[in-house]
């Protein structure tokens, strides 16, 4: 599940911000400049280990957030949301056929814009028989309005025994570019670590945060070792960072890795472990949407930093 920056924890991201800006005020661009600027430099990009392709360092993710109905005001705040994200050199959108209605909605957003070609778009299919999998992957390409995606995932891996087969058919065929596999639960990391050594998935999808770094340990390293590019889902804890910074200044040593809010503080953690090629956080607002892009540009935390950045987190969490 690829929940971020969704519209449950928007009040505690707001307040987050706020508190950010007035911290930083004397040395850092305010809010409402960062947000006229933000679409004027592009994200970094990292390459895709299996092909060298360029892939941006942030993406967005749908789950919650585009599950949402034909009201045509907010879907023009999730269009705005898009438009934001191809603007500031983003790319990446991840969805998936769990997300209610996000497919549905994402593929007319996309289409309604025209700006399909400008994404590298992911969608997942649950774990099934051959037939159940066929049938979700087309109704994807379907509610998404392609004949084809960029990268297909075996979403939520729980079985050590799964493998990648009808999904190298659909890659074979030229119906998908890439395929990987999913996790967002610990207690699947021993499955999930059997399917990703043995299958050597293109792309490797897991829950990672400040908050929740236990795919360091294992998952990380073994999908560096076969090659695959990972992605970060669920980068905010599930609206833990934001809810242990609540009331406090950001820190000073925000300026040494050119942060500006705390959630480029919690996105560049994960950028600054180079086996991360992007982090995929949701969000329903252009102004949260300008503020994640802002995590991909500038310096980001090296080893030491990153050592640091927890030894503050877990004190700063009580």
């Amino acid at each position: 599940m690829t929940t971020s920056g969704n519209s449950r924890f928007s009040v505690s991201r707001r307040r987050a911000l706020a508190l950010g800006a007035a911290a930083a005020v004397s040395t850092l661009l305010p809010r409402a400049v960062l947000a006229q600027s933000a679409a004027s430099q592009l994200v970094a990009t990292r390459p895709i280990p299996g092909s060298g392709e360029p892939l941006p360092v942030i993406g967005l993710g749908t789950a919650i957030i585009f599950d949402i109905g034909a009201d045509s005001g907010v879907r023009a705040e999730r269009a705005e949301v898009i438009r934001s994200l191809v603007e500031g050199g983003g790319s990446l959108i991840d969805t998936a056929p769990s997300y209610g209605r996000a497919e549905t909605v994402l593929g007319d957003l996309l289409t309604d814009t025209g700006l399909r070609p400008k994404i590298f778009l992911a969608t997942k299919v649950a774990v099934g028989d051959r037939a159940a999998q066929l049938a979700e992957m087309q109704a994807s390409l379907k509610k998404l309005r392609v004949d084809k995606i960029d990268l297909l995932q075996l979403h939520n891996v729980r079985d050590p025994k799964q493998d990648l087969a009808v999904l190298r058919e659909w890659k074979d065929k030229g119906l998908c570019r890439y395929i990987g596999i999913t996790s967002s639960f610990d207690r699947d990391y021993p499955a999930v670590e059997a399917v990703l050594k043995r299958e050597k998935p293109d792309f490797f999808q897991i829950d990672y945060s400040l908050s929740d770094r236990n795919a360091d340990e294992r998952l990380i390293p073994a999908a560096q070792d076969v090659g695959a590019a990972v992605l970060t889902n669920l980068p905010f804890g599930r609206g833990k960072l934001f809810s242990a910074v609540r009331g406090q200044a950001m820190p000073d040593w925000a300026a040494e890795i050119d942060a500006t809010s705390w959630a480029q503080i919690f996105l560049k953690f994960l950028l600054g472990n180079p086996a991360v090629t992007a982090v995929i956080p949701g969000t329903d607002k252009r102004d949260y949407m300008l503020d994640n892009l802002g995590a991909g540009r500038g310096r980001m935390p090296d080893t030491a930093m990153r050592k640091r950045m927890i030894e503050w987190y877990e004190s700063a969490k009580g």
